[in-house]
């Protein structure tokens, strides 16, 4: 019998690999601009972007406002007088068409769903972006659930992203329910005040925070399949 009834996932950089995914949409929407992404230009990017989406974390911002707020501000400082609406839009859908899986992401869920586990994915991604991803995916028909944040009305890390969940799902029990993801913040952060256990993917070996202590710390898929599944006496 599995450690846990339902298994919560997290999409990017957990399931999916997004930062390969995240490369080729940029080259592909910033080209018809005629702006290469360099390195210089791709480090401006993901700085900007990393900031707006930990305020975002934080409820500072909206979504909407910081999909688009990420183009005025790289523009801006590489003096690009381009239109950051027309930008993210074509951002967006050329990253809607990257659907490439973290390499035995697709074997995790499969193994999870046949021992009986109850498998949903909970996200702050863009919802135009995940239903597409997912669609183009092996791992569309595995999920009892879909959670977006921008189509809840909450996001991670508020508990009532995780209570609207769980209580879609059907989980009474929150002993029984696990979240898993890479993000320290919207993640585990999310799910300890939700009252969940936790697993952190981390597979570049990185230490938690010693004010943050997720239930379980995983280096890989196999370890995170082992601690659902109880088995070689994963703990």
């Amino acid at each position: 019998m599995p450690r846990y009834d339902t298994v919560l996932l997290d999409a990017d950089n957990t399931l999916f690999d997004f930062d390969a995914a995240e490369e080729a949409a940029l080259a592909r929407a910033l080209g018809a601009w005629s702006c290469p992404l360099d390195p210089q230009v791709l480090s401006r990017y993901l700085e900007i972007n990393r900031d707006l989406w930990a305020a975002f974390d934080r409820g500072e911002v909206e979504q909407d406002h910081l999909l688009v707020e990420r183009f005025r501000l790289l523009g801006e400082a590489l003096g690009r007088p381009w239109d950051p609406p027309a930008v993210n839009d074509a951002y967006l859908t050329a990253l809607g068409e990257e659907s490439r899986l973290l390499p035995g992401a697709e074997a995790l869920c499969r193994s999870l769903k046949e021992a009986g586990c109850r498998l949903a994915l909970a996200t702050n991604g863009a919802a135009r972006v995940q239903h597409a991803r997912l669609e183009g995916s092996p791992l569309r028909d595995l999920f009892s659930g879909v959670f977006i944040s921008g189509e809840m009305g909450v996001q991670k890390p508020q508990r009532a992203f995780f209570d609207r969940a769980l209580e879609a799902l059907g989980e009474t029990d929150r002993r029984r329910a696990v979240m898993v993801g890479d993000g320290l913040g919207s993640d585990i952060r999310g799910g300890i005040g939700a009252g969940l256990d936790t697993i952190w993917y981390a597979p570049r070996g990185q230490a938690a925070p010693a004010d943050l202590a997720p239930t379980y710390i995983a280096r890989d898929f196999e370890e995170i399949r082992a601690i659902i599944l109880e088995e070689g006496g994963a703990v």
